[in-house]
């Protein structure tokens, strides 16, 4: 079983370069030919790439090297260079050495070289000269570049459904796209993020990411608080799932924004709507016109065990996503696609 993981620590050791040869071409009537050995090859790289396949770093093995390269050869022939070695990550992986951020890949393709590998060395024949018609000297090759780095997955998706435990995200995840979380009746049923794709008639695709249900004083790390909260970072907008059935709603809202606003200012000024579940249940309706007074955000009431009023949580989210892409192009930026 592959269990979803989102940090990880991996050592990375370029290839050892080739060392140079030594040699003296030798032939039938042309006994002193002079020096010919050739270079050594260079060591292979270690290379990240980022692969919109992978969903989780549990892939990812805690130590990578490169190939060596090739030893030098007579006449003058080099060594080859070592391959290349290519960790296939998620899309949204930090790179991280030391609490510094090397590299943020974001596209599917991106690549960041994690360590280089070695010079090959010189050949004899390098060293000739006029002063040395015959040299015996040769360099082994260099070693490869040695890394520790810390790799921290934060998920990619367009929007970021944030609620309590038990508002019901994971049902309406499973309602609006093929995704099929873990649907139980009881707190924490989602441990992990999930993502699924919501398919429109114009060929757009809108990525929404289950977050597993906050607690007060996540951002203080409560429960598995910071955990959760660092895959909301990447959402451009915020979908917050209320339980209309509850007392006073407009309460749950009130603390998903303040633990937001707590961990990173700038996400509670995120464009957002306000998605009220459980409009199927006799309490929920009393509670709506209530909660539409308290707060200035639209508010979409909807039930996602029935599938009432989808169309219009589904239509506002087009008109999200367009908002979002022309703000993207008109800053000359690309806009994530899925």
């Amino acid at each position: 079983t592959r269990y979803f993981v989102d940090h990880r620590k991996v050592r990375v050791v370029g290839g050892r370069g080739g060392a140079g040869g030594r040699s003296f071409y030798s032939e039938p009537r042309k006994i002193f030919g002079g020096p010919d050995g050739g270079n050594g090859g260079d060591g292979g790289h270690v290379i990240l790439k980022a692969d919109q396949q992978m969903k989780s770093l549990s892939s990812v093995l805690p130590f990578y090297q490169g190939f060596h390269g090739e030893r030098g050869g007579s006449k003058n022939c080099y060594g080859a260079n070592g391959a290349y070695v290519y960790i296939k990550v998620p899309i949204g992986t930090l790179v991280k050495e030391d609490g510094e951020v090397l590299a943020d890949l974001t596209q599917h393709g991106e690549e960041y070289i994690a360590a280089y590998g070695g010079a090959g060395g010189k050949g004899n024949r390098f060293f000739l000269s006029n002063e040395n018609r015959a040299p015996v000297l040769f360099t082994p090759g260099e070693p490869g570049q040695e890394r520790v780095l810390h790799l921290e997955l934060k998920t990619t998706a367009h929007a970021g459904l944030v609620g309590f435990p038990n508002a019901g995200k994971s049902s309406l995840l499973r309602a609006i796209s093929r995704a099929k979380p873990a649907v139980a009746p009881y707190p924490f049923t989602t441990l992990n993020p999930h993502v699924g794709i919501v398919h429109y008639q114009d060929y757009e695709q809108v990525a929404v990411a289950d977050i597993p249900g906050l607690i007060k004083g996540a951002h203080q790390n409560r429960g598995l608080g910071v955990s959760f909260l660092k895959h909301i970072e990447r959402c451009r907008f915020l979908l917050y799932v209320v339980d209309l059935s509850v007392p006073q709603p407009w309460i749950q809202l009130q603390d998903l924004k303040y633990e937001l606003e707590q961990y990173d200012r700038e996400l509670s000024e995120r464009p957002c709507v306000v998605i009220g579940n459980k409009i199927d249940l006799a309490e929920s309706r009393i509670n709506l016109p209530l909660l539409r007074e308290q707060v200035s955000e639209r508010v979409i009431a909807l039930s996602a065990l029935t599938g009432d009023n989808l169309e219009e949580l589904l239509w506002h989210l087009k008109e999200l996503y367009d908002t979002y892409v022309k703000t993207e192009l008109s800053r000359g930026q690309s806009p994530v696609r899925w």
